[in-house]
């Protein structure tokens, strides 16, 4: 993909997941959600299991595994269906995917011109305070406007 779309593409994503922002701090209930919302309905375990076409005791078995993590994706969005909701799943950044790219184009900017600097400084060439910060800032923007493929292997 082209450096121009990757961005593009990044914050129509940001653009997305901010939507889940108000659930990024939600802790699902103590005993699952699919026990929660079972409940809530006024369901029993043999109704659900009924629903589900499955035995009474796996009912018992997936409300267990769930707050663990134990169930698949599938598994969720069949209990989901059975109980006449739809089960969302999305990975929402902590921040927002342009900040944790810049991020690491800060981290591994500031590495190379820490080595540059170094050099520099040793042929008497070394840069200003504001020079330095003028050339960090030119080249965090650089990364992130191109986003390299390897930026997420260079050291951090």
């Amino acid at each position: 993909m082209k450096a121009k779309y990757k961005q593009i593409a990044r914050l129509q994503l940001d653009a997305t997941l901010s939507l889940f922002g108000v659930v990024r701090n939600m802790q699902p209930p103590a005993k699952g959600w699919i026990r929660a919302v079972r409940e809530a309905l006024g369901m029993s375990g043999k109704q659900l299991a009924h629903r589900l076409n499955v035995s009474q005791p796996r009912v018992h078995r997936l409300e267990q595994d769930e707050p663990s993590g134990a169930l698949t994706l599938k598994t969720m969005r069949q209990a989901a269906e059975a109980l006449d909701c739809i089960f969302v799943y999305a990975l929402v950044p902590r921040s927002s995917l342009e900040n944790t790219v810049r991020e690491q184009a800060r981290l591994v900017t500031g590495e190379r011109l820490q080595r540059v600097a170094h050099t520099m400084l040793l042929e008497a060439q070394g840069l200003s305070g504001k020079e330095q910060q003028a050339s960090l800032d030119a080249a965090i923007e650089e990364l992130v406007r191109e986003t390299p493929t390897d930026l997420w292997d260079m050291k951090s």
